[in-house]
């Protein structure tokens, strides 16, 4: 899963990806997916996001899985907590109240580890794997999540010609390749942010688009 490219990054520091706030499209449509209280959700490839705090402190139990153990550890540092840490196999938990981080590779998580999600949010982990690794990705997910599952999906359009991913360009006719044949996908929400991302301006992205998607099975 790109191990050495991600693991390099953080080691570099070079995390532009990770954002400073919680992402804006989470709080606005997370409430409508009726996720019950107290529930687990799992959030792939999660870094050190703040938007896993925001679940936490809407009463959530939260499941991150990510790759670079500088994350893991970053992640609880900054909110100046020391986790629990054990080896499951070949993950390493790491826990504190309701926040928990399994490090490792996503595609050795199993449907043990993932049986009380009642949810999945994933802002960082589609867009950050490319167009051959994307089916494997959404395939692993519906084959470990239980039956009865709700998801809150981000992704970014623009012209993928203009720029290198990651982050790679998802458009919505893929999101319902990889899920419609299991979940019903709504598309909630497209705003035009290319002018809150400095990064793709600078690379000469003509316009940007982050769109939302519910998925509910079930």
């Amino acid at each position: 899963m790109q191990h050495e490219f991600w693991q390099s990054r953080w080691a570099r520091n070079e995390i532009g990806f990770h954002q400073q706030a919680v992402n804006p499209g989470l709080q606005r449509h997370w409430p409508a997916l009726g996720v019950p209280e107290e529930a687990q959700v799992l959030v792939p490839l999660c870094g050190k996001s703040l938007d896993m705090l925001w679940l936490a402190q809407w009463g959530y139990r939260v499941l991150g899985v990510e790759l670079a153990e500088r994350a893991a550890i970053d992640f609880f540092a900054e909110l100046g907590v020391e986790p629990q840490v054990t080896q499951e196999g070949a993950l390493r938990r790491y826990s504190y109240e309701r926040l928990e981080i399994l490090q490792g590779d996503f595609f050795a998580l199993g449907a043990e580890q993932v049986a009380d999600c009642a949810a999945f949010y994933d802002r960082a982990a589609l867009i950050a794997l490319p167009a051959e690794m994307r089916a494997d990705y959404a395939a692993h997910l519906q084959i470990i999540l239980p039956p009865q599952v709700r998801g809150l999906l981000v992704t970014l359009e623009y012209p993928q010609a203009e720029m290198d991913g990651p982050p790679f360009a998802v458009m919505a006719d893929e999101v319902q390749q990889h899920f419609a044949a299991q979940w019903a996908v709504e598309e909630c929400e497209r705003l035009d942010v290319l002018a809150d991302n400095p990064k793709f301006l600078k690379r000469g992205v003509s316009h940007l688009d982050e769109v939302v998607f519910t998925l509910r099975r079930g």
